[in-house]
């Protein structure tokens, strides 16, 4: 009876301790190649690098993935801290604290192998219906260009706005848009994963980005921010960052 009750009495204690603090909670959603659950775990290089980040300042943080909606939110209600591989824009920047940037990549248009030849330019993406994910940076990027042509009396593009990645490029497969608008490596990242590959082609760059980290602005701790974002600062100033994205194939940001 000693024996259950001094085990029945460790179980307790174990139960009832506080867990140990966590200094920032990181959400993002499911980016590949550049972030992506793999075995029930946030994996990818931008967890890596945002991981070593956190290790650099002495840091407790955790990671978890969302549909992006749900992601933003938990961000705004204060239940998560930052996120990772973001887009900068003029609206985040009024509730965010951007890093330095973590990758540099582009947005582009991809087209069925069937079509002949590739646009050069606006003028050769006239009256395409476009797929695009939204809401997202990109689709913001799409509406400027369809703006941009209007502006210049082309015929505008068509937006077909996508609830996820996947969906646009399976009809750019089978010719039922004309062209989809995605970060470059995403989109052959997607392309890949879903035996694609053979059926669609990056066809004409538009736009260098750069993807960060961001924290929220509300957040309580200044002090954690400050001490991440200085981490984040010494591993690429010392090749730890650039080291870590280049190993998956990826650009470095900074």
């Amino acid at each position: 009876m000693v024996r259950v009750t001094t085990i029945a009495a460790i179980l307790l204690s174990c139960l009832g301790a506080p867990a140990s603090a966590q200094d920032l909670r990181f959400v993002t959603l499911d980016f590949a190649p550049f972030i992506y659950g793999e075995d029930q775990k946030v994996a990818g290089p931008g967890r890596d690098v945002i991981a070593a980040a956190c290790e650099a300042a002495d840091l407790d943080c955790s990671y978890d993935i969302f549909p992006w909606r749900r992601a933003q939110e938990l961000m705004r209600e204060g239940k998560a801290d930052g996120m990772m591989v973001i887009g900068r824009n003029s609206e985040r920047e009024e509730w965010l604290d951007f890093s330095p940037p973590l990758f540099r990549t582009e947005y582009g248009f991809f087209v069925s192998e069937g079509r002949s030849g590739d646009p050069q330019d606006l003028a050769g993406i006239a009256g395409f219906k476009v797929g695009v994910f939204a809401p997202s940076n990109t689709a913001v990027q799409l509406e400027g260009l369809r703006d941009r042509m209007i502006a210049e009396g082309l015929e505008p593009l068509e937006i077909d706005a996508r609830p996820d990645d996947v969906s646009g490029f399976r009809k750019l497969a089978a010719d039922r848009i004309d062209a989809v608008y995605s970060n470059r490596d995403r989109g052959r990242k997607v392309l890949v994963d879903n035996g694609l590959a053979e059926d669609v082609r990056y066809a004409m760059s538009d736009k260098e980005i750069l993807y960060f980290a961001a924290i929220r602005k509300s957040f309580e701790k200044p002090e954690v921010s400050r001490r991440f974002f200085e981490g984040l600062s010494e591993i690429f100033a010392d090749g730890r960052a650039s080291e870590i994205i280049m190993a998956y194939e990826l650009e470095p940001g900074s």
